[in-house]
């Protein structure tokens, strides 16, 4: 079952799992109520930073709220639609999902980077290790996507193996006679 998996794939959806519960309940709690969830432990450091450097106002404070939701809503529907191409066996095989993937680490990565950094700015410890984490597990799947060879097309496997199979049926018809 597992023998066409690629590793950014297997790798992918494991990150899928995590991001998107976390971030689609970190999105909906700035939805339902934008200044209380935005002074949440994951976003913390972007709300001391809007209150303490920016100086913005309630409802402008609301919209950067909106916007971090939206951000991460995106990263959410990228990794969803990354899984969905790889309930696909022939998707998947040939990496087909590998563009959705990138959306989604590219847009997380930048996410996670500008909080981290926010945090960083603001004293904030544990947002500064949970952005940290998310990542530098972000980065880790970019690099093994990167990294990976590119998969062979379809049609040029079924040549190969029928070429070989071919080759085998014709040897041992020549060692027969």
């Amino acid at each position: 079952m597992f023998s066409n998996w690629r590793i950014s794939s297997f790798n992918g959806a494991l990150l899928a799992a995590y991001f998107i519960p976390s971030w689609t309940v970190i999105a909906f709690n700035i939805m339902i109520s934008p200044v209380h969830g935005l002074y949440e432990r994951p976003n913390i450091s972007v709300a001391l930073f809007i209150s303490d450097h920016l100086q913005l106002a309630g409802m402008a404070t609301v919209r950067v709220a909106w916007l971090l939701a939206l951000g991460r809503m995106t990263v959410v529907a990228f990794f969803a639609i990354f899984l969905l191409f790889l309930a696909r066996a022939a998707i998947r095989k040939s990496g087909g999902g590998n563009e959705a993937l990138g959306v989604a680490l590219a847009i997380g990565c930048v996410i996670s980077f500008a909080s981290m950094v926010l945090a960083s700015q603001v004293g904030e410890t544990e947002a500064l290790r949970l952005h940290a984490t998310e990542l530098l597990m972000l980065l880790g799947t970019a690099i093994v996507l990167l990294v990976e060879p590119p998969a062979k097309p379809q049609a040029q496997t079924q040549a190969q193996v029928q070429a070989d199979s071919g080759a085998t049926s014709g040897d041992l018809s020549l060692q027969q006679s």
